[in-house]
């Protein structure tokens, strides 16, 4: 794992509790591994490995959610929704196929409901051209997908804010 992944794993397991862990457990009925950590842990854990790791580029960021979304612990994947969120500006239409990936393997939509509105329609909201052409057309094949957390996040990512 990288440097970045391991402070951002290790924090989080430092970060958490029995209770959180149990309440997000019964939340999610065992969907998912937890660590027990809060929302706002992991969003000031994000923020702290951002301040650590400043040179980041979108190559690094997409890497990163990559590797905290590999190991199916909800507080690691909801850290690499919030890296994400917080660098969207850094996403290109080409980052739909990871975010599809992720969509797909979620298991639980309290991961699918932020990637689809705050990452894939931010994101969608600024491309233009060929790149938001080419985006439209990924959207569109989610709306018909048989997976019904691509369709859920398709809706999601082409209603209004």
């Amino acid at each position: 794992m990288s440097e970045a992944g391991d402070f951002v794993d290790y924090t989080l397991q430092m970060e958490s509790t029995w209770e959180k862990a149990a309440e997000t457990d019964e939340r999610l009925n065992g969907s998912l591994k937890v660590y027990g950590a809060s929302i706002g842990a992991v969003r000031g854990t994000v923020r702290d490995a951002l301040k650590k790791f400043k040179d980041l580029d979108h190559d690094d960021i997409t890497a990163l959610s990559s590797e905290l979304w590999e190991e199916p612990v909800f507080e690691r994947r909801l850290a690499a929704v919030v890296l994400l969120q917080t660098k969207v500006k850094l996403l290109v239409n080409t980052d739909l196929t990871r975010i599809e990936g992720f969509i797909r393997q979620a298991g639980t939509r309290e991961l699918v409901d932020p990637l689809a509105k705050d990452v894939v329609r931010a994101l969608m909201a600024r491309l233009e051209g060929l790149a938001r052409d080419r985006a439209h057309r990924v959207l569109e094949r989610w709306a018909e997908d048989p997976d019904p957390e691509l369709r859920h996040a398709a809706a999601i990512a082409a209603s209004s804010p």
